[in-house]
C-alpha cells in the first residue's frame, strides 16, 4: 500500500469469529485477500477461524477505533463484531461493545462515503407477538435480552440519522448456524451441540416445552445456514445501491425436532433424542417461534434460493463437524 497507510481494502469487525471469518472465507473466494480483520481474539481459539484465510491485518478491535483516523482507502466496512451473548448481564458492557463502538463506525463511513454493511438480530423482535416484519415499525418491538435491546438502540438510532453512509445496511439475522462457530461456547447452534452430543452420548437433548400448544422438540426456529448469510452479504457488497434493515432468514421455521433428525440422518443413524428440562433463567425468555419475512430482501432484488434445514444440516456435518470441526 501507500507509504502509511494501506491500500485499498475491506474491514471485517469481528473477523475472527462465526459470521464474520465465514464472510472473509467468500471475499477470498471471491479473489479479494485486502482485508483487515478487526476482533478481540485473546485467549480464545478464535485465530484458528483465521489459518485458511487471506487477509492484510489483524488488528484489536481497541486498536482499530484509535486508528480510524490514520485510515485511509477502506472500500467496505462489514460490521460483524458484537458481544453476541443473549444471556450477557452486563448492560454497560452490551451498550458500550454494541451499540457506541457501532455509532463510531457509522460516522466515520458517513463522513467518508464509505458502504457499512451491519449485523442487527432477530433478538429485537423479542417474543414475536408483533410478528417478525422488517418493514414494520421497529418502534413497536421490545426485546426479551439485553443483547436485543443493544441491537435495537442502534437500529433506532441510525433510522434518525440525518448523515448517512452512501449505502447502509442492517442485517437481522435469524438462527445462524454453520461452520467456524466452534468457539461460541453455549451459543453456538442446536446443529454443532447436537452433533457433539451424538459423538459423546449417541443422543441428542433437547429442551422441553413449556406451553400447550407446542410439543417438546416442537418450539420453532428459522435457522439459516452460515454460507447463505454469506451469499447476501455479497449481494449487497455488488448492490451499492440498496440499502436498509432487512431480515436475513429462510422465511420457513423448522422444529427443533426436525433439527436433530437431520444430524442424525446426516450421521445415518437413528434418531435418539432426549428432552431435559429447561434452566428457570430462560423459561421467561424463550422464544418459540420464530421465521423471517423475507419479502423485503427478495423485493430488493436477492433471488438465491435459501439451503433448508435437512440440506444445510447435511452439509454442516459432512463438510465441517464429521471432520474434526473443519473450519470453513
Amino acid at each position: 500500500g501507500e507509504e502509511g497507510g494501506i491500500g485499498v481494502s475491506i474491514v471485517v469487525t469481528g473477523g475472527a469469529g462465526f459470521i464474520g471469518s465465514c464472510i472473509v472465507r467468500t471475499l477470498n473466494d471471491n479473489g479479494t485477500g485486502d482485508i483487515i480483520v478487526v476482533d478481540d481474539i485473546a485467549s480464545t481459539d478464535k485465530w484458528m477461524n483465521l489459518r485458511n484465510k487471506t487477509f492484510l491485518e489483524y488488528i484489536h478491535k481497541d486498536d482499530f477505533i484509535h486508528r480510524l483516523e490514520t485510515m485511509r482507502e477502506i472500500t467496505h466496512i462489514i460490521h460483524m463484531g458484537a458481544c453476541s451473548d443473549t444471556t450477557e448481564r452486563n448492560f454497560d458492557y452490551l451498550y458500550k461493545n454494541n451499540f457506541t463502538y457501532s455509532k463510531v463506525l457509522w460516522d466515520f463511513c458517513a463522513e467518508r462515503g464509505i458502504p457499512f454493511i451491519y449485523a442487527s438480530s432477530a433478538a429485537t423482535y423479542g417474543d414475536g407477538s408483533t410478528g417478525f416484519d422488517d418493514e414494520a415499525d421497529i418502534a413497536e418491538l421490545r426485546p426479551l435480552n439485553g443483547y436485543g435491546y443493544s441491537k435495537q438502540l442502534f437500529d433506532l438510532w441510525a433510522r434518525e440519522q440525518t448523515v448517512r453512509p452512501p449505502q447502509h445496511v442492517g442485517l437481522k439475522f435469524f438462527n445462524v448456524y454453520g461452520p467456524n462457530e466452534y468457539c461460541k461456547g453455549a451459543m453456538a447452534s442446536m446443529i454443532f451441540h447436537g452433533f457433539h452430543q451424538i459423538q459423546h452420548e449417541g443422543r441428542i437433548k433437547l429442551f422441553k416445552s413449556y406451553r400447550q400448544d407446542y410439543a417438546d422438540g416442537g418450539q420453532l426456529r428459522d435457522f439459516v445456514y452460515v454460507k447463505d448469510v454469506c451469499r447476501v452479504i455479497m449481494f449487497f457488497v455488488s448492490h451499492p445501491e440498496v440499502s436498509g434493515l432487512f431480515n436475513v432468514g429462510t422465511g420457513h421455521a423448522g422444529s427443533f425436532e426436525q433439527l436433530a433428525v437431520s444430524v442424525f440422518s446426516a450421521l445415518n443413524l437413528t434418531p435418539r433424542i432426549e428432552y431435559i428440562d429447561m434452566p428457570e433463567n430462560l423459561k421467561e425468555k424463550y422464544q418459540y417461534f420464530t421465521q423471517a419475512k423475507m419479502k423485503k430482501l427478495r423485493d430488493a432484488g436477492y433471488a438465491e434460493p435459501f439451503l433448508d434445514l435437512t440440506a444445510g444440516a447435511r452439509d454442516y456435518v459432512t463438510e465441517h463437524l464429521g471432520k474434526d470441526d473443519k473450519v470453513y
